[in-house]
């Protein structure tokens, strides 16, 4: 069995500018951290035939199938083709929050399924490698308009300036905060999740068709991503900090009316007027987790007047996607499962076998 962990991510700064259809041509660039909630792939091995089908998924529903096209989840299905796993493997999606708040998600499970069936077949892949093949996937083969800040935290991890250059070429500078500095942020940060749950593809869809005529906007969003850095690499107060996040989220919702709403609108005021210096909706907008910065001697009474949103809690600064449990040396090794013992038992040692028992054996 593999299990893979892949975290979600906060955008701070320069989100909408990691759209090709941007970067481009002016060139792109966000400031933001993967952040510790995660999504978690299991994908085990097992001998099809002994059962009634080949592959077995495991999300919200489960879908047993005897062939991979028959899957009724399309990501599912078509990563799994995609990447040439179409039998013989149950895989199992878990999630710490629910999907498209903002938070990256769906990049998440691309990038986790992937690093999961690499590390399956024995083909590992270095980071910015799945995050490029994680754009690929869900711009050319899904047919998604995505941009490339959500796989590349998901993949790299960490707290970054990425710089986006063209599809294939990302540079990623970690941002070196000494952890009392990264425990100062995270102290003046408050997560509220709206209730919210959007599809982003319309919204990011139409955000790119005006790309152009958004250019200066953009240009603008890009530049306060270097501004973000300096104010948190400096040693001064964090408090500008927040106020380019209130610039970038004006910024924002002038890209597309759809990108707020009136009772959106009313819960950020709401947040500004009882002490936070700035904030924004994470990821595309209309809905999802929404952030504040401000002074921690306001979180109370903004807690108070929020109280109908539910605070959750987004350390920053965690670690890439990565394999956290991997016993498949042993059965590549030979050690055959009790599962295998019992079938040599019932069908004797020269039964016909699945690939996996001809390598067990």
């Amino acid at each position: 069995m593999i299990i893979t962990q892949t975290p979600l991510r906060v955008s701070f700064l320069g989100g909408g500018t990691d759209y090709p259809e941007h970067f481009e041509h002016h060139g792109g660039a966000v400031l933001g951290s993967a952040v510790a909630p995660a999504c978690y792939f299991t994908v085990a091995p097992f001998a099809s035939r002994l059962f009634d089908y080949r592959l077995r998924v495991a999300y919200r529903n489960v879908e047993c199938v005897r062939d991979v096209g028959d899957l009724e989840h399309r990501p599912f299905r078509e990563c799994l083709k995609w990447a040439g796993l179409t039998r013989d493997a149950e895989i199992t999606l878990t999630a710490e929050l629910p999907a498209m708040t903002g938070l990256g998600s769906s990049s998440a499970f691309t990038v986790g399924l992937l690093g999961a069936i690499r590390a399956h077949q024995q083909r590992p892949v270095s980071p910015l490698e799945l995050a490029y093949r994680a754009v690929e996937f869900e711009r050319d083969v899904l047919g998604e308009s995505v941009g490339c800040q959500d796989q590349t935290f998901a993949a790299v991890g960490g707290f970054n300036l990425i710089e986006f250059r063209a599809r294939d070429d990302f540079r990623v500078t970690p941002l070196a905060l000494a952890p009392e500095r990264l425990r100062e942020l995270e102290a003046h940060l408050l997560v509220f999740y709206t209730g919210i749950r959007r599809r982003a593809d319309a919204l990011a869809r139409a955000q790119t068709r005006r790309a152009a005529q958004n250019a200066p906007r953009l240009n603008r969003m890009r530049a306060l991503v270097d501004d973000g850095h300096r104010v948190l690499t400096g040693p001064g107060s964090l408090l500008p900090f927040g106020e380019l996040l209130h610039e970038s989220w004006q910024l924002k919702r002038a890209l597309d009316r759809r990108v707020s709403s009136p009772t959106i609108d009313e819960w950020y005021q709401t947040g500004i007027d009882t002490g936070a210096v700035g904030g924004k909706l994470l990821g595309a907008g209309a809905g999802g987790f929404l952030l504040f910065f401000a002074p921690p001697e306001a979180h109370a009474a903004i807690r108070a007047r929020l109280a109908d949103l539910v605070e959750v809690r987004l350390p920053l600064d965690a670690p890439g996607s990565r394999v956290v449990f991997d016993n498949s040396h042993a059965w590549r090794a030979g050690g055959a499962s009790p599962m295998m013992e019992n079938t040599k038992r019932e069908h004797g040692a020269d039964a016909p076998r699945s690939p996996q028992m001809q390598e067990v054996a």
